[in-house]
């Protein structure tokens, strides 16, 4: 599961990003809004830790862009501004939840995971498409109910395409969640993946279809 850190601060950003790690998220960061919008906009991410105080405008402007274009990503908005009228704001604005600097790393983690689990949340903890159902927390996957293993790179590519199944996610994407914003890519490196996700996932009898949308992505679907 890769989680998008937007704080200006290098050493907390740095600090928040180890002590996800160490709670087994992957993290990628960013240090403006500007940087913020073009990751959410590339790559598919569980959540978004979003700093208010930022150096090209205030945070709260892209929360409200992102609620405006209808994007449910979670946001947990950590932030040194801790008024009532504050967290007040920030929750009306589409922030799910709202934690005060300084913080201990123990609490970021179960804010953020109480998040994730909150039921009818698109990006949640289970995904499911016909018998396949994928633990993102545990990155195992079930079919017809029995557990089943997968590669790590490939379990990245599940995630990302049940994200958005019945949706065309472009190959950038798909490239972008596997490997960050800053990772070296082989140029044939998507599709390795993907047609190893297909052979392992037609190996455990899942009821699914990736499709090749030639020239822009990948969909997957139920198969028919």
């Amino acid at each position: 599961m890769r989680l998008l850190i937007v704080e200006d601060n290098v050493e907390l950003s740095r600090l928040v990003a180890g002590g996800l790690a160490a709670a087994g998220y992957q993290s990628d960061i960013v240090g403006s809004a500007a940087e913020a919008r073009e990751a959410v906009s590339s790559v598919g991410y569980a959540a978004m830790i979003l700093d208010l105080g930022l150096p090209d405008g205030d945070g709260m402007s892209v929360l409200r862009e992102l609620r405006l274009e209808m994007e449910p990503l979670p946001v947990l908005v950590l932030t040194a501004r801790g008024g009532l009228q504050d967290r007040v704001t920030g929750l009306r604005s589409g922030a799910d939840d709202y934690l005060s600097k300084p913080f201990a790393m123990e609490e970021l983690v179960a804010r953020l995971e109480a998040i994730l689990r909150r039921p009818g949340q698109l990006l949640g903890r289970s995904l499911n498409l016909a018998n396949l159902v994928y633990d993102t927390e545990s990155r195992q996957i079930f079919v017809d109910d029995q557990p089943r293993i997968i590669s790590a790179r490939e379990a990245s590519v599940l995630e990302i395409l049940l994200r958005r199944q019945g949706r065309v996610v472009p190959k950038k994407n798909v490239e972008d969640h596997i490997f960050g914003l800053d990772g070296e890519v082989a140029s044939n490196a998507v599709e390795v993946y993907v047609s190893r996700l297909r052979k392992q996932l037609a190996e455990h009898g899942a009821k699914v279809a990736i499709h090749t949308v030639r020239g822009v992505g990948y969909l997957m679907t139920e198969e028919r």
